[in-house]
């Protein structure tokens, strides 16, 4: 494991040399670079000779600084910061659920180098569509009195911290509202059971896409953590796929 410094932060990464394009994964939120996502197609890309880079964004995994201080623009800096410092060439992103958001705000700036993008439950605009839109009137008393509404995590033992400053930057960054400018191919692979991102999200983002080569891929009986063994080896067949020939 390797850091970057950027800004005030302190960025963990893992790296694997190989041929390209390089393969970058997103974790989703309060995840990390050693989930079974992450890990599967390092071992993927490991076995093809495919370069990859997993990180950790700021307040979270290895990476420092507090997760309350986040927030998608921050996260997305961290992400691009990443891409900038320790990947050169063509690249295909990967992102899970929060991750598909901001791969997609990076591809969005990183134009011909993106040659290839894969979301995985990906969760654009959910500070709004799924969050702040659907709580309650008590708990927008308590965000706008605390600052921080603590949310159950189906997930870990330590509930979402999510804050009112996380909630009201994400609207600075919403991408269902408009086109999203990327001509690449992408693949997005939804879960049909996923109780935390509705399915119908991955045809809505598709239909934004200005690519015409979109692929939805619906798993019947699928959750949002999609890591289940099949799931594993199902993402592993997108990357190689969508990665083409290695040079």
């Amino acid at each position: 494991m390797d850091y970057i410094n950027h800004k005030d932060r302190k960025l963990a990464y893992i790296s694997l040399q190989g041929d390209g394009p390089t393969v970058v994964f997103f974790p989703g939120l309060m995840s990390d670079m050693e989930g079974a996502k992450a890990v599967a197609l390092a071992a993927f890309c490991a076995s093809r000779g495919q370069a990859f880079v997993r990180f950790d964004y700021s307040g979270h995994g290895k990476s420092s600084g507090e997760f309350t201080d986040g927030t998608i623009g921050a996260w997305a800096e961290d992400a691009m910061a990443i891409l900038n410092q320790v990947t050169g060439g063509d690249l295909i992103l990967v992102g899970s659920s929060m991750g598909g958001w901001i791969g997609l705000l990076c591809a969005l700036k990183l134009g011909d180098r993106v040659k290839g993008f894969v979301g995985l439950a990906a969760a654009p605009d959910f500070t709004k569509e799924l969050c702040w839109d659907k709580y309650s009137d008590e708990i927008k008393a308590t965000l706008e009195q605390d600052g921080v509404y603590y949310e159950d995590c189906d997930y870990g033992d330590e509930p979402y911290a999510m804050t009112l400053k996380l909630l009201q930057e994400g609207n600075d960054h919403l991408l269902l509202d408009k086109e999203i400018d990327l001509t690449c191919p992408v693949r997005l692979i939804q879960g049909g059971r996923d109780p935390d991102v509705p399915p119908i999200t991955a045809q809505r983002i598709a239909d934004r896409l200005t690519s015409d080569d979109v692929v939805v891929t619906y798993v019947k009986n699928g959750d949002h953590r999609l890591s289940t063994d099949a799931d594993l080896k199902r993402l592993c067949q997108v990357v190689k796929e969508i990665s083409g020939p290695m040079r």
